[in-house]
């Protein structure tokens, strides 16, 4: 299975795997993945059997438990990378790093600086880039250089769609590099969004970002099928992929793609399970044009030939379990299944999440889309002066019960606590049937 030398790398917050995914692709092996929820770490597992997934919060590990926990060990880290949680805020006269509102942040640089990584990535939303939560940037920044790493200077704002995933999503990269290390650089565009405007210097030699309809159009309809109301897989017949979809569906390899290849049913549909709506909201679905916002629901209707908004991934059991609005399928109507926002985030179709929809959409809501982080992760590899090659074989996927576990189970599973992600608060039954 080994190719050319693969450099290491550590996901520090790697929820069901989005970064994790995307810098196996630009050749990294990612060696070890850190994440407080057992149900994420379960969704990773499976997903990604070859790494050691450490399933604690950052504050309560240090390097070493991460080096024992995995098959490091004294090996050198070539790069750590994550999104920690953050507020981006101070308080009046206190630095934005000592609020403890912050203290994942911290526990980022801390875990950097044990590791000795050569380089590292901080991944997070466009906001901290806007206002007095530069101020909580700024401090970061300065937290890294105190502890012996120069950080690339003008920090950017990577759009996922400029790198040929069809959805607009924007987030803040930092990058940095230990002293002694070349800094990398940030990636040039390499695709241009549809009806964007105006061209911007060099678009022209950009390729068009992919549309909705290019992910969706060789997808079954998975309102044909009664089993995907009970389960979230099924046989199913596929039509003709698009280019976009035809490397995810492993019918077509992608040059540039240099992760492990997984061994999967090219013909199984899995990850949609179905939603049941009533009448009058398929009615009203039905009705909205696309690009619109539904007024009800104020779900928005897909353009089939457009991209996708920004999908999110709503709130936390601790914070009432609110789903996000999810988009409205651009000719059928009904809510997109979590299949179809996968393929809109640039997941593989071997790429499988929980069962269940909130967890699922959940999960791609919060995850960094693949082919973005594959981006950045190859600007990493070039200052590394790293050649990796792509491994040869295929890797088995995990166990498809770790995509089943409720949060008792999957905690009883790793050794933690059944409340450390709070319970989930579901809505009332008159709620839910709203949509």
């Amino acid at each position: 299975m080994s190719g050319k030398h693969r450099p290491v790398g550590v996901d520090l917050f790697s929820g069901a795997g989005g970064m994790s995914l995307g810098f196996e692709q630009a050749g990294f092996d990612v060696a070890a993945a850190v994440e407080y929820d057992p149900i994420h770490c379960a969704t990773h597992e499976f997903n990604f059997p070859g790494c050691a997934i450490v399933c604690r919060s950052v504050a309560d590990i240090d390097a070493a438990h991460i080096r024992s926990a995995s098959r490091i060990g004294d090996a050198d880290v070539d790069v750590a990378f994550g999104g920690a949680p953050c507020q981006g805020f101070s308080l009046i006269g206190k630095r934005a790093l000592d609020d403890s509102r912050n203290a994942l942040v911290h526990h980022f640089v801390r875990l950097v600086v044990e590791l000795r990584a050569k380089y590292f990535v901080f991944e997070n939303v466009r906001g901290l880039t806007i206002g007095r939560q530069r101020r909580f940037l700024d401090e970061l920044i300065g937290e890294f250089r105190d502890n012996g790493y120069r950080v690339v200077g003008e920090y950017r704002v990577l759009n996922a769609a400029c790198y040929g995933v069809p959805q607009d999503r924007q987030r803040l990269f930092l990058l940095g590099a230990r002293k002694g290390c070349r800094l990398p650089e940030y990636p040039e565009s390499t695709h241009r969004a549809p009806a964007a405007g105006s061209a911007a210097p060099g678009d022209l030699f950009r390729r068009e970002t992919p549309t909705v309809w290019d992910a969706f159009r060789d997808l079954p309809e998975a309102d044909d099928y009664e089993e995907l109301l009970e389960r979230d897989y099924v046989r199913a017949h596929f039509k003709a992929p698009s280019d976009y979809a035809a490397p995810l569906r492993g019918l077509q390899r992608d040059p540039q793609d240099l992760s492990i290849p997984r061994g999967f049913d090219p013909k199984l549909l899995t990850s949609s399970l179905r939603t049941v709506h009533t009448e009058l909201s398929r009615q009203r679905f039905a009705e909205t044009r696309h690009g619109e916002t539904e007024p009800v629901s104020r779900f928005r209707k897909l353009d089939p030939k457009g991209i996708c908004n920004t999908l999110r991934a709503g709130t936390a059991s601790d914070r009432g379990a609110f789903t996000s609005p999810r988009p409205i399928h651009p000719f059928s109507p009904r809510c997109i299944t979590v299949r179809e926002a996968a393929r809109l985030h640039s997941y593989p179709d071997w790429f499988r999440f929980h069962v269940t929809k909130w967890h699922g959409f959940r999960q791609i809501g919060n995850s960094v889309p693949p082919l973005l982080a594959r981006a950045v992760a190859r600007n990493i590899a070039e200052a590394l002066g790293s050649a990796p090659g792509k491994p040869v074989g295929a890797l088995e996927l995990g166990d498809p019960a770790l995509l089943t576990l409720d949060m008792s189970r999957a905690a009883a599973k790793y050794g933690v606590r059944a409340d450390v992600i709070p319970k989930r608060i579901r809505p009332a039954p008159e709620v839910r049937a709203n949509v």
